[in-house]
């Protein structure tokens, strides 16, 4: 609890102009601040110096910096021993606002009065170190691996490197070339496995365990304890933090029924068709002569929801290198290709140009039946989708460009003691569930990074790439557990939840929502804390219908003491009042671009940023509500099939709990109507007037909460 509160005003970047300071300065001695000052220029040198002799003079253990929007400045106005509470009165109330008018008079003063009130029980967490090891383990040991494994022991650590097979390489021990390089592409860069292979092999901070796999992992992120069964029986391991690079496995061609593999020996896969040219002679099976027509079938089973909805990536270059082999073996050689679209990116589209150029036939077509024929070869029906017409080809061997299938993480991978599983959480296609664009590495379990292919479909070079940036995460997750910071997407918080376990009732509300496995729980169900999994979204926070878990700067009764400070006018006055809760990380985002770019928002809308909507507590509806706020509108992530929350199911958890809310909110004669979810994603700040209007006017319609009496 901060006991000596300073409130800062910055007069600069048109807030001087747009309100008046000075009753800002007047509402913040209301709020019985220890000390008010204002300055022209917070963020400038001299602003800054202000502020740190202020801190100094008064011995402050808090200060509320009125000026510009949390998402800038964040170093500039961090001071050591002292917590920091932003209130936004230039994106907030400035460039949202008609200057000199009442409303953003009233606005700019409950931004005030809300930050002092969050100040009121919050304190600058110090953080809780965790010992670290300086060990990463790699679980894979193909070209995402090995450059996993070498940049991770580059960077001083000692890598464990656990494959499978008795070998090192891979998938790629399997291909006769790599392409593009192996194409002479100039401007190609890579990979050379061999060097790879040789760089692990003479690493000294590389151990490389051959035939094992990982039969458990149990602990936590900088304290990981790894049993590896192999040939030579058990062993224990530590590690810190887990790069899981495990591979990839092609589609079972027998489920694509219509496409006829398994019916006869002359309709292989594309992996098939590899190994016959690494063997030195492409040979159809059936009788081992010389193919004089192949036929290849793309997206056999990709971007197809009965099969693989996603590209598989690789499925036409793969091809496109396969007209070359066979060119090269017999240039008389009939090559046709039936796709649903040809996709090379990058240098692949060289490749694309040279096989036009020796005479590949492309056909747009929609591959209807193979009919493997008893004499050998095969009967293919498509329909030509360009012409509209028919299409029927007899050929030598047809080859099925099969897609990708990652290594399933339900296939004794990892082998995690969490109490949400062994393995790590799936998404459509079965690849690791996270934020996946913003985040591509991270998975759903702290410090355990996913890379190469069993991430998504990707070619060796960008394998090389992603095994690289897979074991930079997982450095980086060393450096802050050691500092004892979070990770992502609150990179640097020092904070971690606090649970009066006193208190607790059971109920494991909070160890089944929590979207990280950050909380196992003993045999009577009570919480049990892994600070190092925690990645302080405030799931747990918004789960507890007890109030028994807060964060030092983030709290229940924090984030309510910001709702009772606003001043509420009566009914009379027909100045409505919204209380909006903003995700940081989408939504606060958002609003801050519509005040960038000009857009007038709504000036009875008073906004708290909280971490994510699941850290949303239902109390706080009743804390809004008592005060006569007229509607509550929360403003999160988008959720759903494509989902984009930074902490997995935030929003739609709080969608949930408001339904639950609603339904209280009727039985008491209170329209639930005066609560609403809006799904805001970060480029939504074009529609963010009309959403707030919009909810306005129909609060106009319900007429004033009864509870402004």
């Amino acid at each position: 609890m901060a006991e000596k509160i300073g409130c800062f005003v910055c007069t600069g970047c048109t807030i001087g102009e747009a309100m008046d300071c000075d009753k800002l300065v007047a509402v913040a001695g209301e709020m019985q601040a220890a000390v008010v000052e204002q300055h022209p220029a917070l963020c400038q040198p001299e602003g800054v110096e202000m502020l740190r002799r202020a801190i100094a003079e008064h011995e402050l253990d808090a200060v509320v910096v009125a000026a510009c929007s949390a998402r800038v400045h964040g170093d500039t106005f961090d001071f050591e021993d002292v917590y920091t509470e932003r209130a936004s009165l230039r994106e907030g109330v400035a460039w949202t606002q008609p200057a000199g008018e009442e409303d953003t008079q009233m606005l700019a003063e409950d931004v005030v009065r809300m930050g002092i009130g969050r100040c009121r029980f919050a304190a600058r967490p110090t953080g809780t170190p965790a010992p670290v090891q300086d060990r990463v383990l790699v679980i894979g040991g193909g070209v995402t691996g090995l450059s996993a494994a070498l940049a991770a022991a580059a960077a001083g650590k000692q890598v464990d490197l656990v494959e499978r097979e008795q070998q090192l390489g891979g998938f790629a021990n399997k291909l006769h070339k790599i392409f593009p390089r192996d194409a002479e592409v100039a401007a190609y860069p890579g990979p050379d496995v061999d060097s790879l292979l040789a760089r692990v092999a003479e690493h000294d901070n590389i151990t490389v365990h051959l035939g094992a796999t990982v039969t458990r992992i149990s602990g936590a992120p900088g304290a990981f304890e790894v049993t590896v069964g192999g040939d030579g029986g058990e062993q224990s391991l530590a590690s810190d933090a887990v790069v899981v690079a495990a591979g990839w496995q092609p589609y079972d061609a027998a489920k694509i029924e219509h496409l006829g593999y398994g019916r006869g020996p002359d309709v292989i896969t594309n992996v098939e068709f590899e190994q016959l040219a690494k063997q030195g002679k492409i040979a159809r099976p059936s009788d081992g002569k010389v193919p004089e027509s192949v036929l290849f079938v793309q997206c056999a089973g990709s971007r197809d929801p009965q099969h693989l909805p996603y590209c598989s990536n690789l499925c036409c270059p793969a091809t496109l290198k396969h007209i070359t082999y066979l060119k090269e073996q017999s240039p008389e050689t009939v090559c046709y290709v039936l796709y649903k679209d040809i996709r090379a990116p990058g240098h692949y589209e060289q490749i694309f140009e040279q096989v036009q150029r020796q005479g590949a036939i492309f056909v747009k077509a929609d591959v209807e039946r193979v009919e493997p024929q008893q004499a050998g070869g095969a009967s293919v029906s498509a329909q030509d989708l360009l012409l509209g017409e028919p299409l029927q080809v007899e050929v030598d061997l047809v080859v099925l460009a099969i897609g990708m299938v990652p290594v399933t993480l339900d296939s004794d991978v990892l082998n995690l003691t969490y109490r949400q599983g062994p393995e790590l959480p799936e998404r459509e296609g079965g690849f690791p569930n996270s934020h996946f664009i913003c985040f591509p590495y991270e998975t759903q379990r702290t410090a355990i990074y996913a890379a190469g292919a069993v991430r998504t479909p990707m070619d060796l070079a960008t394998c090389v790439d992603d095994g690289t940036g897979a074991a930079a995460k997982a450095l980086q997750a060393i450096e802050f557990m050691r500092q004892g910071a979070a990770c992502h997407p609150r990179v640097g918080d020092l904070s971690l939840p606090d649970f009066h376990l006193q208190r607790c009732t059971q109920c494991k509300r909070c160890t089944e929502e929590c979207p990280f496995g950050a909380l196992d729980e003993d045999a009577k169900g009570t919480p049990q804390p892994n600070p190092t999994r925690c990645r302080r979204c405030g799931v747990c926070m918004g789960a507890c219908p007890e109030r028994i878990v807060s964060f030092e700067n983030y709290s229940v009764q924090m984030i309510s003491e910001g709702i009772k400070s606003i001043f509420v006018p009566d009914e009379f006055e027909e100045k409505p009042r919204v209380l909006a809760f903003a995700c940081e990380n989408d939504a606060m985002a958002a609003l801050d671009m519509a005040a960038m770019n000009g857009l007038q928002l709504n000036p009875y809308v008073r906004v708290i940023p909280v971490r994510c909507l699941g850290s949303f507590n239902i109390i706080w509806v009743a804390d809004a509500l008592s005060r006569g706020i007229d509607g509550i509108m929360l403003m999160g992530c988008r959720f759903g099939d494509d989902y984009q929350c930074h902490f997995i199911k935030g929003s739609e958890l709080a969608n949930t709990r408001l339904k639950n809310v609603g339904d209280t909110l009727d039985r008491l004669m209170l329209e639930s109507e005066r609560l609403r979810l809006e799904q805001v994603a970060i480029n939504d700040w074009r529609r963010l007037p009309q959403m707030f209007d919009d909810f306005l006017a129909r609060l106009d319609e319900l007429g004033p909460n009864p509870y402004k009496e």
